[in-house]
């Protein structure tokens, strides 16, 4: 006769009082994070936006977005560390949208576990609550999926959308840039949140390095390096906007600095940049010298030390460079837009970094 007692959630593998335990723990983080348009709180099936807030726009068009922060999970993973890794995604999502010159407004966000662990849920929760506060916008609801059998049981990744708006006649790209315009750099905090799978398989695989190993040119451990958040400008391209005029940003993830400007330069312009106008961060060179991975391979893959970049009209350089000053944000002209050429592919890095 068999012993076994009846299937249940529970024992394949799902903890359901975990999970509400975790909701409970980032109910004070997610409350910082309400604007006066948002209605309820968490608990409801979806999240609500009071949208009457539009009826001031003339036109108003409404800016989506959905990204992940991809296998830079798996250092916060081994380094134990889930309270910064919400920045990053936060910044995936809403530098894009603001690059279109939108004001970032909500935010929803996925998290999916091996095993619901309800303090470290909360604590990723946490950091996605303070990275919508640097970008004004509200987390205003969110899933948590335990995955048993699928991710092991401190495996998790975790993704988001988000939603802003802008006045049609203020919507900003290609189509504003002339020639002649001002290339504007803004730094990076380090390495963002893109091309982990190659830093990791350098530093990590390759060279077997530790994450807890201090290195001595970045001037910490290598895991505290790779946990640095990407920075989160989308209050700084609005204020920036406020200030002067600007006809583009680009937001440089997945593709490197020339791929993603080129995709806001217009059919018969071309974006110069000269690489020695700045100095990459340490890890830049760290991992390059120690793969052996070469110039233009990095430059595919990671940001190089510069995370947004903004395209204005000269008349309006002196302006921003000052309104980023002000605001912190370490901004430099890194080009300018010129005719393009016969073989120009929207975007070209020029020259030597500089040191």
């Amino acid at each position: 006769m068999s012993t076994e007692t009846g299937a249940s959630y529970a024992a394949a593998g799902v903890d359901i009082e975990a999970g509400d335990r975790a909701v409970e723990l980032m109910k004070e983080w997610v409350k910082k994070t309400q604007r006066p348009e948002v209605l309820g709180g968490l608990g409801g099936f979806a999240g609500l936006f009071d949208a009457s807030a539009l009826k001031n726009y003339e036109r108003p068009l409404l800016a989506s977005a959905t990204d992940g922060v991809g296998t830079k999970v798996d250092i916060a993973r081994q380094m134990g560390v889930y309270d910064t890794i919400g920045h990053d995604l936060v910044a995936m999502v809403m530098d894009d949208i603001v690059v279109c010159g939108a004001e970032p407004l909500f935010m929803t966000d996925y998290i999916c576990v091996g095993k619901v662990h309800p303090e470290r849920v909360a604590a990723i929760v946490k950091g996605i609550a303070e990275g919508c506060v640097l970008a004004g916008c509200a987390l205003v609801g969110g899933e948590t999926a335990e995955h048993p059998g699928l991710l092991g049981a401190d495996d998790f990744d975790v993704a988001g959308a988000g939603t802003g708006v802008v006045e049609a006649d203020a919507l900003l790209g290609a189509d504003r840039i002339r020639e002649g315009d001002a290339v504007i750099a803004m730094a990076s905090s380090g390495l963002h949140s893109n091309g982990y799978s190659l830093v990791r398989h350098v530093l990590l695989e390759r060279a077997g390095m530790a994450l807890d190993a201090h290195v001595e040119e970045l001037g910490r451990t290598l895991g505290e390096e790779l946990l640095v958040p990407t920075k989160i400008y989308s209050l700084d391209c609005l204020a920036l906007m406020r200030t002067c005029e600007v006809h583009a940003f680009s937001h440089i993830t997945g593709g490197g600095l020339a791929a993603n400007l080129a995709r806001v330069i217009p059919d018969g312009l071309h974006a110069v940049v000269d690489r020695s106008t700045w100095t990459p961060d340490p890890i830049f060179s760290l991992v390059g010298r120690t793969g052996g991975v070469e110039r233009l391979e990095l430059e595919k893959t990671l940001n190089m030390g510069v995370g947004m970049m903004a395209i204005v009209p000269q008349e309006s350089v002196e302006v921003a460079l000052s309104a980023l000053a002000d605001r912190g944000v370490e901004a430099w002209v890194a080009g300018e837009i010129v005719p393009r050429g016969e073989h120009s592919t929207g975007a070209e890095l020029i020259g030597d970094y500089a040191g």
